[in-house]
């Protein structure tokens, strides 16, 4: 996909920095600050002790602060906002890039419009922005496909490497479920009559284009629930920090000595104990949610779909495709009554060479492997395969076989395909072959036959082999408490014998649309939240009612528009990627408010003592870090806890690595990193900060 260009830009890339800067100040406006109500209060401090530096300069003993340790506070009370400005825009800024490269896929065409639909086929030229839903347009080749749509009619090869990345043409064609067409993608061969599906400005590429756009993103449940946490938790702060004032009046005047601690120091407290991490964070790890998904070619149109597949424990598998190949491979030749095993191994060998599909390569390479002859024949002309005929083959001059003829043709295709072939040519498909074919399906398997003439000379029977490795992915869920249900429409003899070598919990058999409707509906009346693929119009019903619901970007427009998420590269297997995203999107959440909480614990013993010391001296004590002297400890806590935004800033962007173990050892990682290094890591750090104030004759 072009937008795989922003994704590959590094963290810290100039392009997405220099933006990010700029719009780090345009944050600053209050109307966007109020939205973060953690770091609405830091915004409101920053202003306060703005107003307390200009008192302080022009009364300079009514503060009981030098102007320059204000200045000092305010400074990185403002650049506290500025870090967590920066953060979100950086954010914004991946996916504002990728965005940027997808609006320029956009591009006005012409089209051939159907302009009298009841009075013969004429197509005229028309602009695409002047297109409606239900108009009917013609595509040729090297036509780019004006807006979404349905084939009608026609068959083609269609280039999508625009939109999905991938350089392979797909085949498009009407009725199926591979008959949607993307506005801005390409027409390589043949044509294909399109009924326009949507209107200018609500294409796949508009929505897309939406759905990355940051300010597109909405709260998502759980994030709202932390918010609220959040907000209680400096609530709780603010309260505390308001009455430290009246005390310490009390305190002085009671005690007779020392001073009442002055506004700056208190908004320095306040502004250091409630969590301004993850509150500075929390915005920006949101939105790198949404953009890992992008950059694994999967748009999320919520950062809902995203959150909630995190919390999936039921998956949904297509067999074809995710547990086995889905390119099915040849396993065996079946020869017809009197044609030697060779002979339809050379056969169909030869009438395969043309056939660049991955079943074909596969006969040509079994075909090698039993050592059948493959040189080449001089003077034959290839027939590729072709979505038309579903065949392949090549005519032999007649000096290179023995029959009575000028030309002999070998076909190898779908059955019926092949048995219409010979048919027309006054030959029939022999019982012995049709049974052949038969029980080749029964098993699971596909056929294909191989023709020679009028005469056909046996099956290809074409495998689809479990993915290797499958089986380990399927236990790494297992671990993590995730159940695995394979849906695929073989008889239930197949699908267990695939079950059982790939290693799936579950499956269902036979599946209907109603059948899959219903299992999905079963597991979410337990209580389970239900992940799984499409790509078919009979899927629409199962994907908008499963809780992650993933279109597969070659499906049906029913599909995509059921689905709350869009796989560009339909890959089934993707689904598994996803659920890693969105569990390490709520791990890094929660890792960062785990670091948050627990960093507080420092700035205790940094700031508490530092403004009570005077008139309690016993609370020195608790200098366990041993800091120079109050002013010092408190800018060595205000600087400390405005950098660890920008250290954790890579964090929040990149996400927690996922490892596929159980919730308790996740826990207890998460805990030890976290929150070990939550407590630990502010000792140090304000100490270092302190020891350089000093250094450097700041303090």
């Amino acid at each position: 996909m072009t937008s795989k260009t922003a994704s590959s830009l590094s963290l810290f890339d100039m392009a997405l920095v220099k933006p990010a800067l700029w719009g780090a100040v345009a944050k600053l406006s209050p109307r966007v600050q109020w939205r973060n109500p953690v770091m609405f209060i830091v915004y409101i401090g920053s202003i306060l002790t703005t107003l307390l530096w200009v008192h302080a300069l022009s009364f300079p003993g009514d503060t009981g602060m030098p102007p320059a340790f204000v200045l000092a506070i305010t400074v990185w009370l403002w650049f506290t906002v500025l870090f967590a400005n920066f953060a979100e825009a950086l954010a914004e800024g991946r996916s504002k890039a990728q965005a940027a490269s997808l609006r320029g896929l956009r591009k006005d065409t012409w089209a051939k419009k159907l302009k009298e639909p009841h009075h013969g086929a004429a197509f005229l030229p028309e602009q695409a922005p002047n297109l409606r839903k239900g108009d009917v347009v013609l595509v040729e080749t090297g036509d780019v496909i004006p807006l979404d749509g349905e084939v009608i009619e026609g068959v083609a090869s269609v280039d999508e490497s625009a939109i999905t990345g991938e350089s392979a043409p797909v085949v498009r064609e009407s009725g199926g479920d591979f008959s949607a067409v993307t506005g801005g993608t390409r027409v390589l061969s043949d044509w294909l009559v399109v009924r326009i599906s949507v209107n200018p400005g609500e294409s796949f590429l508009d929505r897309m284009i939406g759905m990355v756009e940051a300010a597109k993103r909405h709260k998502t449940p759980n994030e709202i629930a932390l918010t609220i946490l959040l907000v209680a938790l400096t609530i709780v702060f603010l309260m505390v920090t308001v009455t430290l004032l009246p005390f310490s009046v009390f305190s002085v005047s009671a005690m007779g000595t020392g001073s009442v601690v002055s506004l700056t120091a208190l908004v320095a407290l306040l502004v250091c104990l409630i969590p301004t991490t993850i509150g500075g964070l929390l915005s920006a790890v949101g939105v790198a949610g949404m953009s890992r998904m992008m950059q694994a070619n999967v748009i999320a149109t919520s950062g809902r779909a995203v959150e909630a597949a995190g919390d999936v424990d039921v998956l949904l598998l297509d067999k074809t495709g995710t547990i086995t190949h889905g390119n099915r491979q040849a396993s065996a030749f079946v020869p017809a009554p009197g044609v030697t095993a060779e002979r339809l191994a050379r056969a169909a060998l030869l009438a395969s060479l043309p056939d660049e599909t991955p079943e074909g390569r596969s006969i040509v390479e079994l075909a090698r492997r039993g050592g059948t002859d493959d040189s080449a024949v001089a003077g034959a002309g290839f027939v590729p395969f072709t979505a038309q005929t579903r065949m392949s083959g090549v005519d032999l001059p007649a000096a290179s076989n023995s029959l009575d003829a000028d030309v002999i043709p070998l076909r190898k295709g779908a059955v019926e395909a092949v048995r219409k072939y010979v048919e027309a040519r006054g030959g029939q498909m022999a019982p012995e072959v049709l049974r052949a074919a038969d029980e080749v399906a029964r098993r699971g398997s596909t056929p294909l036959a191989v023709a020679e003439g009028n005469r056909v000379l046996g099956v290809v029977e074409l495998k689809d082999i479990v993915k290797t490795g499958i089986q380990s992915r399927f236990a790494e869920l297992r671990a993590m408490g995730i159940k695995t249900v394979m849906i695929t429409g073989d008889n239930k003899l197949t699908a267990a014998a695939i079950a059982a070598e790939a290693g799936v919990d579950d499956f269902l058999a036979e599946a209907t649309p109603e059948d899959k409707l219903a299992l999905i509906r079963q597991y979410q009346a337990e209580g389970r939240l239900v992940a799984m693929t499409g790509d078919g119009t009979n899927d629409a019903p199962a994907l908008a009612q499963a809780d992650v619901a993933v279109a597969m970007g070659s499906g049906t427009q029913a599909a995509k528009e059921a689905g709350n998420m869009v796989d560009l590269d339909s890959n089934p297997t993707k689904l598994l990627e996803v659920v890693e995203t969105g569990k390490a999107l709520l791990m890094t959440r929660g890792s960062l408010t785990t670091f948050s909480i627990a960093n507080d614990v420092a700035k205790y013993f940094a700031i508490i003592p530092a403004i009570f010391v005077s008139t309690y001296p016993q609370l020195g004590a608790l200098n366990v870090m041993r800091l120079a002297s109050p002013s010092s400890a408190i800018l060595s806590a205000v600087i400390f806890n405005a950098l660890v935004i920008v250290f954790l800033i890579p964090l929040a962007l990149k996400g927690v690595r996922y490892r596929p173990v159980g919730a308790a050892a996740l826990l207890r990682r998460n805990l030890a990193i976290y929150g070990l290094g939550g407590l630990v890591v502010p000792f140090v750090g304000i100490k270092l900060i302190d020891w350089l104030l000093v250094a450097v004759h700041l303090v």
